[in-house]
């Protein structure tokens, strides 16, 4: 990537929208930060001249909000000459080539941790509302039909085993509130994080077989990469109990949304309660939408006021402090840190500490 000149002045752009109005007003606080709103439709020479100008990307992490020429790849880097980091809104980054961007010294960073109570809150949720059958009972009230109660016969969630796929954030908070709400005992699968951390959560180390057999709930909680993608696939549904719940609530594309129906359908599962999907939004006729056992939500897990406020407030700093030479708390790449230093130093002057 070719280097502008030594330039005190830096630039962020982002389409669209942000995750909320305090990243703005936090940029806006700062003398030396220039901050670009574009919009998917925006005209091409508009968007070449902020990103042949620009310091920092705040992207959004979500697949269906912005094309495909718009997402952090070779391509876009190579308009981008001085780019120094690619921000998501939130903790996913489905819409950037990590590798990509560490071959090209770019930081990419994301805001992991901030919804982690609205996420976990969500697929609790979800696993109480599927266990009480609470939205197939609303659906057949307002039908106006005399509800036969006996048909809508629900399971109880407290002292049942729930199985967390990925224990970061997401699913080591999920993990607390289950075992000291419900007294679940909690198995957990996620070859990054060892037994002791896993046993500080409240959580049992296991393998991804093992959790499949043995849980009354699985609950995924990890990202969506190449190793994860579709990982919950026919055979993995198979292997559950038929009494078994599945709640995704962490990417789309992590499980087979055609397995899942195939399951449900063919009862190798219970229910499901489903919060993201591949792509999103999820069309009208989705066949799981027809399903009365799938409780569904249009990935609205991690939107609750103060998540946002936290993303924004989380997003500015983090970027604030790479603009100003820090290494940021969440750095998803830290390969790229050497040749991030290198091109920095070119482009905004001496590191901090240096």
């Amino acid at each position: 990537m070719a280097e502008g000149p030594l330039n005190s002045s830096k630039t962020v752009y982002y389409f669209n929208r942000v995750a909320h109005q305090g990243f703005l007003d936090a940029l806006g606080a700062q003398p030396d930060i220039e901050v670009h709103k574009l919009a998917n439709d925006s005209p091409d020479g508009d968007v070449s001249s902020v990103m042949a100008a620009a310091h920092a990307y705040q992207i959004d992490s979500t697949r269906g909000a912005i094309p495909v020429e718009y997402r952090a790849t070779d391509a876009l880097l190579a308009r981008n000459p001085n780019l120094l980091l690619v921000s998501t809104n939130g903790a996913g980054f489905d819409t950037v080539d990590v590798d990509a961007c560490t071959r090209a010294g770019v930081l990419v960073v994301n805001q992991s941790g901030a919804n982690r109570e609205a996420v976990a809150e969500h697929a609790l949720g979800l696993i109480l509302g599927a266990s009480k059958r609470i939205t197939e009972t609303d659906r057949e009230m307002r039908r106006g039909a005399k509800v036969n109660r006996e048909a809508f016969i629900g399971d109880e969630v407290a002292g049942k085993t729930l199985g967390v796929i990925g224990i970061g954030n997401t699913g080591s908070t999920l993990t607390k509130m289950a075992v000291a709400a419900l007294a679940m005992p909690v198995l957990a699968y996620d070859p990054y994080v060892d037994a002791a951390t896993i046993a500080s959560y409240g959580a049992t180390k296991v393998e991804f077989d093992e959790l499949l057999a043995q849980a009354d709930y699985v609950s995924v909680h990890c990202p969506r990469t190449d190793e994860t993608t579709n990982m919950i696939d026919a055979a993995a549904f198979a292997k559950m109990k038929p009494s078994a719940y599945f709640i995704s609530t962490a990417r789309g594309g992590i499980h087979d949304e055609a397995a899942l129906y195939d399951a449900l359908v063919g009862g190798d599962i219970k229910a499901a309660g489903v919060d993201v999907w591949d792509p999103e939004p999820p069309e009208p006729d989705h066949p799981l939408l027809s399903l009365d056992n799938v409780i569904a939500s249009p990935h609205t897990a991690g939107l609750t006021f103060a998540s946002r406020e936290r993303l924004g407030e989380w997003a500015a700093a983090q970027l604030i402090d790479v603009l100003n030479g820090k290494r940021p708390p969440r750095l998803i790449n830290p390969d790229a840190w050497s040749l991030f230093e290198e091109r920095y130093e070119k482009l905004l002057g001496p590191m901090v500490g240096k």
